[in-house]
């Protein structure tokens, strides 16, 4: 390993898009806990990143909600239909 490599590896400092991916995985608990620490002090100086974490675990516990509907694959496919014929009847009229 190259000495800039290592560095890179030990810092840490990430850039966001890191920070999103190990939010990311903190999610699914796949982050190690290095990971975790580094997410953490990323957090305490980027706001974009304090928000995208936010979203990110509200969009978790509502998916994890047992309240949540999903529409069928057969209605997701009936709609996406209904939509094209309409989309193609404006289409035509103009």
């Amino acid at each position: 390993m190259k000495d800039k490599d290592m560095k890179k590896s030990y810092s840490l400092f990430i850039p966001c898009d890191e920070a999103n991916h190990v939010c990311d995985k903190s999610q699914y608990n796949e982050a190690s806990l290095l990971e975790k620490i580094k997410l953490s002090i990323h957090l305490m100086y980027c706001k974009a990143c304090q928000k995208y974490t936010k979203n990110n675990t509200k969009l978790t516990k509502i998916l994890k909600d047992k309240n949540v509907s999903y529409m069928k694959d057969n209605e997701v496919t009936d709609l996406e239909k209904q939509f094209q014929e309409q989309l193609k009847e404006f289409s035509d009229k103009n």
